[in-house]
C-alpha cells in the first residue's frame, strides 16, 4: 500500500462525503453543498489517496501565527491504525510551523488516540454547540 498525501483545496464534495462516511466519524457527508462550504472556509486541507481513492483527509483553520484548529481529522475504517491520521497530523504541523498550538475537539470514540499521537488532554475547553 503506497498513500499518497495532497495538499488541496479544491476536492469535491463526493470525495469529502466518502472520507467521513467510511471513517466514522460524524460529519453531515450527505449534505454536500456544505460540504464545500466546509472545504472552502478551510485554511488547510490535506488528503490521503491510495490509488484513486481518498482514504483520509485533515482540515484545518490557522492565523499560522499563534494557533491553529484541526477541524476534521478522518480515515477510512479500512486504513485506520496504518499511521494515515498521524501523518495527516504531521503535514499540518509542517505547514503551521513551531509558532502555532495545534488544537482539537475530539469525538468521543477518539479520545484515547489523541494523546498516543502527541497532543496533551485539557480540561480547559469550552463549547457553544451548532444547533444543526
Amino acid at each position: 500500500m503506497t498513500i499518497v498525501y495532497h495538499d488541496y483545496k479544491g476536492i469535491s464534495p463526493g470525495d469529502i462525503s466518502s472520507v467521513f462516511q467510511k471513517s466514522g466519524i460524524k460529519r453531515p457527508y450527505e449534505d454536500l453543498e456544505r460540504l464545500a462550504r466546509m472545504v472552502e472556509g478551510a485554511d488547510i486541507v490535506i488528503t490521503a489517496w491510495d490509488g484513486g481513492k481518498i482514504v483520509g483527509i485533515a482540515r484545518a483553520l490557522t492565523d499560522y501565527a499563534y494557533c491553529c484548529y484541526l477541524s476534521d481529522l478522518a480515515v477510512d475504517m479500512d486504513y485506520q491504525q496504518s499511521g494515515i491520521g498521524r501523518r495527516l497530523i504531521e503535514e499540518v504541523q509542517a505547514r503551521i510551523g513551531e509558532e502555532c498550538s495545534l488544537l482539537l475537539l475530539s469525538a468521543p470514540g477518539a479520545v484515547d488516540y489523541y494523546p498516543k499521537v502527541g497532543f496533551d488532554r485539557t480540561d480547559k475547553a469550552f463549547v457553544i454547540a451548532r444547533k444543526k
